[in-house]
């Protein structure tokens, strides 16, 4: 198991990471593993270049783009009744649908990790390590938000 992919699964499971998380999707179109790759990152004492938070996101976008985003939108289209559908059977590949977008943003995590740099030095504010992932995603920072997941977050 990655030492992303390991940090991401306690860290989601810390009280109220998981709604500050999809907030931020949902409200203001931000890309989870990637906030928490720049969380892990700045927790991590590690210091990417401009260069490296960039391909970052070039690789969210790829991920999200052609994967995630598409995974996404027929699990949740699978999560309300469907007439002429066995419930059962549409809640068995809602949940295979939700296995592969799982998987697939656990595979763009471990191109993420890839990307960073070798800790160098003490941890980093959880914020600024967001936030400055979060400038290079959109032009608009949701500062607010990304301080309610930074708070939630483990050090």
């Amino acid at each position: 198991m990655s030492d992303l992919w390991a940090w991401t699964l306690t860290a989601y499971k810390a009280p109220g990471v998981a709604e500050a998380c999809l907030s931020l999707q949902d409200h203001h179109e931000q890309n989870v593993p990637l906030l928490l790759w720049a969380a892990w990152v700045a927790v991590t004492g590690r210091r990417p270049d401009e260069d490296t938070i960039e391909a970052a996101c070039d690789a969210a976008r790829a991920y999200d783009t052609v994967i995630v985003s598409q995974l996404r939108a027929v699990r949740r289209t699978l999560k309300a009744p469907i007439p002429d559908m066995d419930h059962d059977h549409r809640e068995a590949l809602r949940q295979q649908v939700k296995t592969l977008e799982l998987d697939a943003e656990r595979r763009l995590m471990l191109e993420l990790e890839s990307l960073a740099p070798a800790p160098s030095g003490a941890p980093r504010r959880t914020i600024e390590g967001l936030a400055e992932t979060a400038r290079m995603w959109t032009r608009v920072v949701p500062r607010p938000a990304l301080t309610i997941l930074a708070d939630r977050l483990p050090a």
